[in-house]
């Protein structure tokens, strides 16, 4: 039985290899996101499904009209100046910090005045037209990410993932805070509790550091494995032991006798970072998407803000002088002073775990709703959602689905002088009238990089291993994460054995 666990630990080890370094190197990126956002990466470096055609890849987020001859188109690609034929393209990038990963903008607001807002992943940023630049607006509020710009009337409303600011007549901006829902509960979501706790976030920066020295365990133990592999063959292919065996020797001896402790002491922390990871991504996890747990006593969980990192677009709705607000948790709607019980709408669209891409309105009482789960109209007050693909009525299917659909749409621009037009992730520009077609991507925006961080994520989530396993691409995660966890266990059993036995002795 020992021989067969320390074969399989060996052999299972060396085929994990460059999965376990890849991942272990990119989680050490995405737990420091801020420091690396200065890095970007020729997108020609990586797979061709990694690369900008016809506006894929999340390029475009939305657009928006400040003249008759003038639009600006933003998103993944930063703020471009371009006109309503979307030809010709000027930088209006200005300001931003170095580094496209600063220049990715969730939303942009004119106000009647004029003002130009910014919100971006590190902040919001004002533009001050004299200068030509993007200035940063100091928000008081810890997390500074934007995740959605709207408007009533002449006030700016700024959300963030976890508070809303509205900003006054002097330009100051201050927390509003949102009462909770009807019938909350003190829960936080399964996913996102094994989320902070996989990147270590949970207990904020001493958590990162720990799962980073993690990661960097992980590292360790697989090239002092690779050593001792290496080192056994080539000492055993040499007839006589000169001094290049020995050395070799007592390098195999230093690797084996450190990969064994460090392996033993840090076990427990390898085996919860590997088992959180595979809930993180499909299929296992569909099994936790929508499952509710008790917030963890003292963590950065435990906030008595009811939409704590839940908060993904808000919108005014002027026939009814109320708000929708889209969360994490669902559509809700509050009153126009947002001062009383939000209430949870009965019937609404579908909504990917990855967050809402486009709220836009069609008609008094009907929205548009677009996420990775696809294209839905919706009337809130009449209880209808309709697939605006296939024109068929959406109903629950009373269990949950696949976190992303056929039609993953990241954007939508009406300002296009063709028409309107959306944004797949996959396949990029789709014109919403059928037989027309979008102006094509010029060189300089399909040159765009991508962000070290997001090369990173890339790697971490298995996307990177598309183009070798196509479809299958999706199980990297877990079956990499199953036989990690088989390896971990059975080098701790070996170990165990050996150890005891030789105390024994």
């Amino acid at each position: 039985m020992i021989k067969f666990l320390r074969k399989s630990h060996k052999w299972i080890g060396i085929v994990l290899t460059l999965f376990l370094l890849m991942f272990a190197a990119s989680g050490i990126i995405l737990n420091h996101r801020k420091a690396f956002s200065g890095v970007d990466v020729n997108r020609k470096l990586l797979p061709k499904e990694h690369r900008y055609v016809n506006w894929n890849n999340a390029s475009v987020r939305g657009s928006l009209q400040l003249s008759p001859d003038s639009v600006l188109v933003y998103g993944n690609i930063g703020i471009w100046l371009t006109t309503p034929e979307f030809k010709e393209y000027s930088d209006f990038n200005a300001g931003f910090p170095k580094g496209i990963d600063n220049r990715k903008v969730s939303a942009l607001s004119m106000l009647p005045s004029g003002e130009l807002y910014a919100g971006t992943y590190f902040g919001l940023f004002r533009f001050e037209a004299v200068s030509g630049l993007w200035q940063k607006c100091e928000l008081p509020v810890r997390k500074q990410r934007v995740a959605d710009l709207s408007q009533k009337g002449d006030s700016l409303l700024v959300l963030t993932r976890s508070e809303l600011l509205i900003r006054d007549a002097f330009g100051h901006f201050h927390v509003h805070h949102l009462t909770p829902p009807a019938g909350y509960k003190d829960q936080v979501g399964l996913f996102k509790t094994l989320w902070v706790i996989h990147s270590g976030e949970i207990y904020g920066l001493a958590g990162k550091i720990i799962v980073d020295a993690v990661g960097l365990i992980f590292i360790f133990l697989t090239i002092t494995g690779l050593i001792f592999f290496v080192n056994r063959y080539r000492i055993r292919g040499r007839k006589k032991k000169g001094s290049e065996a020995k050395k070799a020797s007592r390098t195999s001896r230093w690797s084996l006798k450190w990969h064994n402790k460090t392996g033993w002491i840090t076990l427990v922390l390898l085996l919860l970072t590997t088992l959180t990871g595979m809930f993180l991504r499909p299929p296992l996890l569909i099994a936790i998407a929508t499952k509710q747990v008790n917030k963890i006593p003292g963590t950065k969980l435990d906030s008595p803000n009811a939409w704590f990192d839940k908060l993904r677009a808000i919108r005014y709705e002027e026939g009814r002088d109320s708000f929708l607000l889209a969360t994490s948790d669902g559509f809700y709607r509050a009153d126009a002073g947002l001062e009383r019980e939000l209430i949870r709408i009965p019937v609404q669209p579908p909504l990917s775990v990855m967050g809402i891409n486009v709220f836009e309105p069609l008609a008094p009482g009907s929205w548009l709703v677009c996420s990775f789960s696809g294209l839905f109209v919706w009337q809130p007050d009449e209880g209808i959602v309709v697939n605006r693909i296939t024109g068929e009525p959406w109903k629950p299917m009373g269990r949950p689905g696949p976190p992303v659909s056929r039609d993953m749409i990241t954007g939508m621009s009406k300002e296009y002088s063709g028409g309107t037009v959306w944004f797949d992730y996959n396949t990029g520009a789709r014109m919403a009238e059928a037989g027309k077609s979008f102006s094509p991507m010029p060189t300089r925006l399909v040159n765009t990089p991508i962000s070290l961080w997001n090369v990173a994520l890339e790697v971490h989530t298995g996307r990177i291993y598309k183009p070798l396993f196509g479809m299958f691409y999706i199980l990297v995660v877990p079956l990499v994460g199953l036989l990690t966890v088989f390896m971990s266990v059975t080098g701790f059993v070996v170990w165990y054995k050996k150890h005891r036995r030789n105390k024994k002795s």
